[in-house]
Parts: structure tokens; sequence; C-alpha cells
């Protein structure tokens, strides 16, 4: 109130000196303003940043009751005020924000000092000319939904190989940037192999495609990698990441859950190329379609699709006495609304569960509304004990006639029968409250399930009211992010950030995309050849655009850093479970089998008993053997409260909540871990043994590893230096033949029978120490 007051007062006395003074100052600020200033990529993102938390979409946090998120509200004039507007389209003069943002008086200034937030002068400028430009607002350019562009006009009619290119050398063009020539066949096929299994090529593939000379040579190799059984596992691996899915339950007891036959499904819709559209109605609400279809319980398909709804069942869950039962089974079901919130619409749905959301237009009413449809599956919050079943209900059970007649997918080996969660609707429709300050025990009104209407109305006539409606909803052609946000994560797997970059959040507070005619070609493309994932992914690594060598010129880290424009091939490290997966078939110890329970690997002594409860079949770790210790990484066990030590510092998800991106750090634990891993350190030993035992030169041998490893041939150079490494430790070694002894101790696989160990000794350090090159672990 006194602050309108004052402003009435010094409107007039302001209007003429404040912008005068402005114009004069910021005149190097204009200079740099483009000819139309849009809302959407220059305005919306200063005021969601700098004014929305105090006049955006909260009514309870909202100050001077002024909105700023909308037009109408806008330009209404303000309500203690009718004099005065906040904007007036065309008119600075006239406009309290120009005047808030540019004036002298502390006390008048906009975003107010004590905030810390301040407005550059090219941000003030960008208003001004948006102000005098009419101040037109428009829909978040997330929420309208995509059309097929116009392929731009490029520099290189020669360069493109696809559509894709065409907008990647158009945003090179206008940036000032060239493009990488193609990468080397080795270089390209090691990266295109580890982007598509997850695995390095094999030495048989490497030859065969450095022979192939045919136009086509890399497209083959590309066809071949999509029909590799390694393909589902690699596609899998972030979906688990945004399934949260793990081996335990969480909390403080965290025990045991079986919930892997679901991986297995994962992996098998992935292999089987389901259209997405297939993959999110199955695993959102396979329940209701087998229903709405009219099959029967003992219909085959209807134990597929049940068993793919467990992506919803993957949140924690408790096992500890003394809880409240409504306020987990409260805690379940928000776990779910969020993760469909983030997983498949890009939303910071959580925001909202105790007041409306301050950035987006999403009220907590719309909060209940969607949680409304995760609201009716008959749980508890607690089930039991921990020494219970492991499958709270409602659950599903594979027996072994069932994964031999319908499951094929599913790698069950033994013969008891497995409880796996799944979902299930009430009979009678549970009620759904909006929960005063997300109080699991403060009801507020009644609501029923929807979805905002700024994204797409959700029709009652349309859909119906339940999990599948929301499938239904979410693939409607109109629906403006269900598309946009799925090729966004693929982009994501294959050049390291989306092409927005956050890609859980297309919010207001989310970046703006790099490419937005691409993504929208992308999306309707994708959208309309049938949610095919595997056309997608060939379309992105048959590029010339992915196919960029990785080089870095002065020129790229002055216009680009971040390769934000795409005009070379990203370096990234691998995430943790490849790292391991590379090593271990590196090594030839890999064991490819598809699918099964979990496994527990080499793990140093006492983590879980130092951090369990005490309780229940997980208080103590108990080490697998065999062929298990060499399973691929996305299959070690993980127990929510101690996750795998070794994974944990490669960056993996702890699966306590849904992810659609992980972290990408470096630091001193990763190379510690590379050079004293029980894994590696078996690898390099038992690789080490296997060339030993080969008739061949020691300059043979390690050109040979270099190459299983690295996967191209080693320069002269590189093999002198390792040469003379493994000739150093040969000598020290032989001096001692006990650490020798020590060093070949490593690891459960069988050691061979070699009589020469220091010559066996050093060749694993040798090899040892070609896993520790930078190049090894990274694409």
């Amino acid at each position: 109130m006194l602050k309108n007051r004052l402003l009435i007062g010094i409107v007039v006395a302001l209007a003429c000196v404040t912008t005068a003074c402005f114009l004069n100052r910021g005149g190097a600020a204009a200079a740099s303003v483009p000819d139309e200033v849009d809302y959407n990529y220059h305005i919306r993102p200063i005021l969601s940043d700098r004014c929305f938390k105090c006049h955006g979409p909260d009514a309870n946090k909202r100050e001077a009751d002024l909105r700023l998120d909308t037009e109408a509200a806008a330009y209404a004039a303000l309500k203690d005020n009718p004099k005065l507007h906040a904007i007036v389209p065309g008119d600075l003069d006239n406009s309290a924000v120009w005047l808030r943002i540019t004036t002298k008086d502390t006390a008048e200034l906009m975003p107010p000092v004590e905030s810390n937030l301040k407005l550059t002068e090219h941000e003030i400028a960008l208003i001004e000319k948006w102000i005098k430009q009419g101040a037109k607002y428009k829909p978040h350019w997330a929420f309208i939904a995509p059309t097929t562009p116009k392929l731009p006009e490029v520099s290189d009619e020669a360069w493109p190989k696809n559509e894709i290119d065409r907008f990647t050398l158009a945003k090179m063009d206008e940036n000032g940037l060239s493009p990488n020539e193609e990468a080397d066949k080795e270089r390209l096929l090691k990266r295109v192999a580890l982007d598509i299994t997850g695995l390095p090529p094999s030495f048989e593939l490497q030859e065969r495609f450095l022979k192939d000379k045919s136009e086509n040579a890399y497209e083959k190799v590309v066809d071949e990698l999509l029909k590799s059984k390694h393909y589902g596992e690699k596609m899998a691996l972030p979906w688990l990441d945004a399934a949260r899915y793990a081996d335990s339950h969480g909390y403080q007891d965290d025990g045991l859950r079986t919930m892997w036959p679901w991986r297995d499904w994962v992996i098998h819709a992935f292999n089987q190329n389901y259209g997405y559209d297939k993959f999110v109605t199955w695993q959102l609400a396979g329940d209701l379609l087998a229903k709405q279809q009219g099959k029967k319980a003992d219909d085959p398909a209807v134990k597929e699709m049940m068993l793919a709804t467990g992506f919803n069942r993957n949140h924690k869950i408790t096992q500890e006495g003394g809880v409240i039962d409504e306020e987990y089974r409260i805690e379940y079901v928000t776990d779910r609304t969020n993760t469909y919130g983030k997983t498949f619409l890009a939303l910071t749905y959580e925001c909202a569960k105790c007041h409306d959301h301050k950035y987006d237009p999403i009220l907590q009413k719309d909060y209940y509304s969607a949680f409304a449809f995760f609201n009716q599956v008959p749980e508890k919050g607690l089930f039991g004990t921990i020494d219970a079943n492991f499958a709270d209900p409602p659950n599903m059970k594979i027996t072994t006639k069932d994964v031999k007649d319908i499951l094929k997918f599913v790698n069950k080996t033994d013969t008891a029968a497995v409880l796996v969660m799944v979902m299930q609707d009430k009979d009678t429709l549970r009620p759904t409250h909006i929960l005063n300050r997300g109080n699991y025990d403060q009801l507020g009104d009644v609501v029923t399930a929807n979805m905002p209407n700024f994204i797409l109305p959700f029709d009652p006539k349309k859909y119906p009211q339940n999990r599948l409606g929301l499938a239904q909803w979410m693939l409607d052609p109109k629906n403006p992010l269900t598309a946009r946000v799925f090729v966004n994560r693929v982009w994501q797997e294959y050049f390291g950030r989306g092409i927005v970059k956050t890609v859980g959040d297309f919010g207001m507070q989310g970046e703006l995309p790099s490419h937005p005619q691409l993504l929208d070609w992308l999306a309707v493309d994708f959208r309309t050849h049938g949610w095919d994932i595997k056309r997608l992914v060939k379309q992105i690594v048959l590029s010339a655009t992915y196919r960029q060598s990785s080089a870095i010129t002065k020129d790229h880290l002055s216009k680009d850093p971040e390769n934000v424009f795409l005009a070379r091939a990203p370096r990234m490290r691998l995430p943790a479970e490849f790292v391991r997966d590379l090593v271990l078939a590196s090594s030839g110890l890999l064991n490819p089998e598809i699918g099964g329970p979990s496994v527990k690997t080499y793990q140093p002594k006492g983590l879980w008993e130092s951090a369990t409860s005490g309780r229940g079949i997980l208080k103590t770790y108990v080490q697998d053997h065999g062929d298990s210790l060499y399973r691929r990484g996305m299959y070690v066990f993980i127990k929510r409260t101690v996750p795998p030590p070794n994974m944990l510092i490669f960056d993996a998800s702890n699966r306590d909540q849904c992810e659609v991106k992980r972290s990408r750090t470096n630091t001193p634990l990763q190379a510690l871990l590379m050079l004293n891993d029980p894994t590696v350190l078996e690898s390099a030993r038992v690789l080490a043994e296997k060339l030993t035992l080969e008739k061949s030169s020691v300059d043979d041998k390690i050109s040979k590893a270099f190459r299983q490893i690295v996967c191209r041939q080693a320069k002269s150079k590189e093999l002198d230096v390792i040469r003379k490494y493994f000739d150093e430790e040969k000598a020290a070694l032989a001096k001692a033949p006990q650490k020798a002894t020590k060093l070949l101790s490593v690891g459960e696989a069988p050691q061979a029978r070699i009589p020469d160990r220091p010559s066996v000794a050093a060749l694993m350090q040798t090899i040892l120490m070609v896993y520790n090159l930078e190049e090894v672990i990274m694409r």
C-alpha cells in the first residue's frame, strides 16, 4: 500500500528523468537488443527468475496483489490504485514496472534491494523495447503443441545427411561456427557401439568395419547394433533411473524387494521396439487396458500388461513398526505423482504439493487432481514386517509355467514363484482431498482426477478419469509435452545434454531449447511415425552432427565452450555401469546374460553392517560368486540406504527418487577407484594371463591389449611408452616375486598356471595403466 501511494506521487516526475537517464547510460546494452523482442525467449526468463516468486502464480505469496505472469493481470489497473497499471503496452512512462526497475530510489527499486536480485542493463533494455513494441505476452513455449517447422536453409548443402543436420548447421551458421570433420572409423565405431549397446565393439567388429569400404558401412553397423540384445539394456538404464528402480524398499529397515522381473520387461520392451505409446500406456495403466479390452485374467497378454505396471510400484516402502499407516500411504501416492510429472511431462509437480506453484501455472488443486489418478490403489502404508512378504499387495505371482509359456523374457532359473508389486485400482472410488500445506491429516476440498488446462484440457467425455485416460491424454496429438520430453531425453543420451538442458523441467524456470525448431521437428516426426524409438535412435546416430570428431579448437572454446551449438561431438565419461561393463568386456570376463535377479559383487567389508537397522535378510552383505560376479553393471544389487560405492563414485543414482539426468563429476576418487577396484584389477590380471598364453611377442601382446581396451590401434609413440613401463615393472617384480604373487591373487577368476609370474604381473600392471587412460572411459 505505502509503496503504491509513493509511486503515484513520483510517476510524473520520474517518467522522463529515469527514461532519459537509462537511455544515456544504457546505449551499449540497447545496441545489443534484437530487432524484435520475444516474450518467451527474452522476457519471460527474466520475469520468472526475478519477479514471479512475489508476482507469479502462487496467490499465497503474491505481493501487492500483482501478477506479472499473465497478460490480463499485468495490463489491469492495480486494485489499490486504479490509475496505475503495471504494464501499459507501448507506453513506458505509464508502465509502473518500467519505472520501478529504473528508479534511483532504493526504497522503490524492483527487485527489492534486500532480495539480492538485480537486473542487468541488457535485461532492462530488453524490457524497455518489449514494452515499446506492445508488451505482447505468449503462452510458454512448452505449452504450445509442436508443429513441423520448415527445414532451414544452410551454408553447405552437401554436409547434412538427414533433416537433423539442417537444423544444427543453421544454428552453427548463426553463431559463426563450422562443423568438425567426421570422426575416424575407429573412434566412431567405439562411440556408436557404446551409445547403442553400452559395450565396446568386439575385436571382430572392429576388424570387419575397418575393412568395409562400402558407402553404407557405417549404417550396416548401426543396424547390427540396434538388433543386439544389449540395445535393450542400454536403453533401459536411464529408464531405471527415472523409475527409481532398486532392490530394496528404502527407509531405515530397507528390506529386500523383488522387482527385477519388471526390469526384464523394460529390456524386452526396448529390444522388441515397443512404440513409446504402448510402452507408456502399459506402464501407467496396463491393468486397466486389459480390463477395457475385456481380457480375462488367464489371457497371456494380461500377465505382461500387469507386469509393466510395476513402474508405479518402484517407490520406497516402509517396513518399520509404529508408523502412521495413512501418512505413508500418502507418501507413496505423492511419489507416484511426482515421478509421473517429471518422467512424462518434465514439470516440477512436486512444487505444488503444499501451495500453488511459484513459477508455473500449476495450482495446488491441479496437483491433487493429478494425485487422484494414483490414489486408487488398495494398498497400506505399512504391510507386515521386514520379515514378511517381499511384495506388498497388490502383487502378481510369476511361476515357472508363466516364464515357460508367457513371460519368456523373464530370466527366472529357480522353481520358486516370484511375487512382483503391480498396480490395481480399488473397486470403489477413494475420494481425493487437497491436503492443506501437504499434510496427510489436513483434508481440504475434494477434487476429481484431472489435468491442467494450460497443457491440454482433460475432457471426461473423451478420456476415462483413471490412469488409462491419463495415458490417452498424454498421447493425444495436441499434447505439447509428451513427445518433446521423450525425444529430448533420448537426445541427451547421445549428446550429453538435451536440446532443453533441464530435461526434467520444461516449465518457466527451465532452460530454453537451444534448437527449438529441431526439438519440434523431432517431436512431430517421432509421434507421426508410430512413436518408433529405434527409428529415432537411428536418425540421431546416422546424422552428420553425431558423426563429427570431438576435437576442440580455439574457435570452439571462444564461441561455444559448452558445445551448445554442436559444432563438434561431445566428449563424455561413460555412466558408472558402463565403466564396469567396458572393463569386463575388454578382458573377456563379462557374463553377457540378459536379465534376472540382481547380483552382489565385490564390496568393501562392513558397509551394510555399519548402516543398517540390524534386521531382515539384508542386514549383512553376502557376496555372490562365479559368473554372477561378472554381470553387467545394471544388474548390481542396489540397496537404497547403502548403494554400491563404486557406482556412486561415478555418479550413479541411488534410486531414492526419480532422476532424469545424472550429475557428471570429475574427482580424485574416480582415479583411485580405477587403480584399486577389485573388478578392474581382476580384469587386468585375466587379460594379462590370456595374452601371456598366446604365442606372440611382448609388443604384440601390448598392442592387442591396447586395441581391445581403447578400441583403436596404438600409435608407435604410445607403444614405446607402454613398453618402457612394462620393462620397468618386470624388472622390479623380478626382484620382488612375492609382490608379483600378491598382485596375481586378486579376484575369484581361476588363475592360469604360468611359471614366469613377474612377466604376467608386469603385463597386468601395464594393462591396468591402459585402463586408467582418460580416453578409455570416454566416448
